[in-house]
């Protein structure tokens, strides 16, 4: 049996996203191809309204495309609109999502948050804590283990949403705008964060952001407009 780890941990082909019909039609994704290895952190650029959370939402079987292919891990996910798959537990076992806010649940300390993200797969609650806390230990935050999400730093809040997406071990994790909440210190200090996830834990990370502050963390750098998708050299990014 071939146990090797594939080349690719995303693969988008054709990605079409077509909303409305007639006059109001609206195209939010036009053929987007993507690849992603493991272990690569990719940075996604773009104006409000180009498409990113479209792509982002396709790529984490949360709104299928109209048509397209999307293959998680060498396995096909999505043909188009029909799932492949079960998308719920599919995305539970290989998918972590970090948003713009944390999303933390609010009368759940750190520890639970991370560890309610296991018990759902169904982790004994003392396994579930040991790995919880490991998590945090690993971001650092294992000193704020206890403690409620309102008695939290942003950036700290933050670090807790990272170690929930990493809960399940998923070989991708998907992240819209987790820094815009952020000042720039603390932006670039979770930007960090992804890198370390990337390059140490082997996932492959796409985040979505508009802060050019933190794209030299990133190994790879794509552009959306008007749902198309380029792949840009960081002397090209504007400013």
């Amino acid at each position: 049996m071939n146990s090797a780890r594939p080349a690719w941990a995303i693969e988008t082909e054709g990605l079409t996203k077509v909303y409305g019909s007639g006059n109001t039609e609206v195209v939010a994704l036009r053929d987007v191809g993507m690849r992603v290895r493991p272990s690569e952190l990719v940075a996604l650029l773009g104006p409000s309204g180009s498409g990113k959370s479209t792509f982002l939402a396709a790529v984490g079987l949360i709104n299928a495309p109209t048509s397209g292919r999307v293959r998680i891990g060498g396995r096909d996910v999505l043909d188009g609109p029909k799932a492949l798959i079960d998308p719920r537990t599919f995305r539970r076992r290989h998918i972590g999502f970090v948003f713009q806010k944390s999303n933390l649940i609010p009368f759940l300390s750190a520890v639970e948050n991370v560890r309610i993200a296991l018990q759902i797969n169904g982790e004994s609650a003392r396994a579930g804590r040991r790995r919880a806390m490991e998590l945090l230990d690993y971001l650092d935050v294992a000193d704020r283990a206890d403690h409620d999400p309102t008695m939290l730093s942003g950036g700290q809040q933050q670090r807790v949403a990272v170690a929930r997406a990493l809960a399940n071990r998923p070989s991708v994790i998907l992240a819209d705008e987790p820094t815009a909440a952020l000042d720039s210190r603390r932006g670039r200090q979770v930007m960090d964060l992804f890198r370390k996830v990337a390059h140490e834990q082997g996932a492959a990370v796409i985040v979505v952001t508009h802060d050019h502050r933190s794209l030299d963390l990133f190994d790879t750098h794509y552009e959306m407009e008007d749902g198309r998708l380029r792949e840009i050299a960081p002397s090209t990014e504007p400013a």
